[in-house]
């Protein structure tokens, strides 16, 4: 397996020339791989206390293969502590539901997750886009064990991992503008995810985990709304078939 990113290089005429690190992973494996098609739905929103807290929230709804079922949905709460206009300190919660089958029998099985992360928003006026944003996530989770039992899946506690993501973002308005408020925009984004401690039975047992390449076409409504559509290339580093995972996804983004 071997992996590489793109340096993109834009240039700011009068702001000069800008570097911006996109990570765009492609993955060549001699393991055997499925290919999957998915849709995913999400909202993610923030809610401003004052000047130095606000709530984070966001709720997610993935599809099985060619949209079959539900895959898994994802609650997560948590509370951002604005250290200065730029960085953002986040610690919170969430439950994750997975669709988990055991010889032809499916049921929900729980993830609990603590997080802790890390953003620095790096922010331009005018030129060719309006922010590059870096996100460190660390993640403690609880993954939950079941087995079959009288013909369901029966929960048996859970096992640890720890991971770690690296998340990086942008937002190309289409129309140039000095205050980005309203209008058409493309957004790119790239996100790493590595294993720190593996789960026993449960992950790859791999230092690698995933990588999830995006692109989407987006309307900004006004300051506090965003809509997208995009496509997303999900590769995933499975303990027993590799998958590459093609999704669209559509989501919203509040600012209250």
């Amino acid at each position: 397996m071997r992996y590489f990113f793109d340096v993109f290089i834009f240039d700011f005429g009068r702001k000069g020339k800008l570097l911006v690190f996109l990570f765009f992973c492609s993955f060549f494996v001699s393991a055997q791989t499925d290919n999957t098609f998915t849709g995913w739905g999400a909202v993610f929103a923030s809610y401003k206390l004052n000047e130095k807290f606000s709530i984070h929230f966001d709720g997610q709804l993935r599809s099985t293969d060619e949209l079959e079922h539900v895959q898994s949905f994802i609650i997560r709460p948590g509370l951002n502590y604005h250290a200065s206009k730029n960085i953002v300190l986040t610690i919170g919660y969430a439950y994750v539901g997975n669709r988990r089958v055991v010889e032809m029998v499916s049921d929900m099985v729980p993830e609990h997750r603590i997080w802790e992360q890390f953003i620095y928003n790096q922010r331009f006026k005018g030129g060719h886009f309006t922010s590059l944003q870096h996100r460190i996530r660390l993640e403690e989770r609880f993954i939950g064990k079941s087995y079959l039992k009288n013909g369901s899946l029966v929960n048996d506690g859970s096992e640890f991992s720890l991971r770690l993501r690296y998340f990086l973002r942008t937002i190309f308005p289409l129309q140039q503008t000095e205050n980005f408020t309203d209008g058409a925009f493309v957004s790119l984004q790239d996100e790493l995810f590595v294993n720190l401690d593996n789960a026993p039975t449960l992950t790859n047992g791999g230092f690698f985990d995933q990588n999830r390449a995006y692109t989407s076409l987006g309307w900004r409504f006004n300051p506090k709304f965003d809509l997208e559509v995009g496509y997303m290339y999900q590769y995933i580093n499975g303990r027993n078939v590799n998958v590459n995972n093609n999704i669209i996804q559509l989501a919203a983004y509040l600012r209250l």
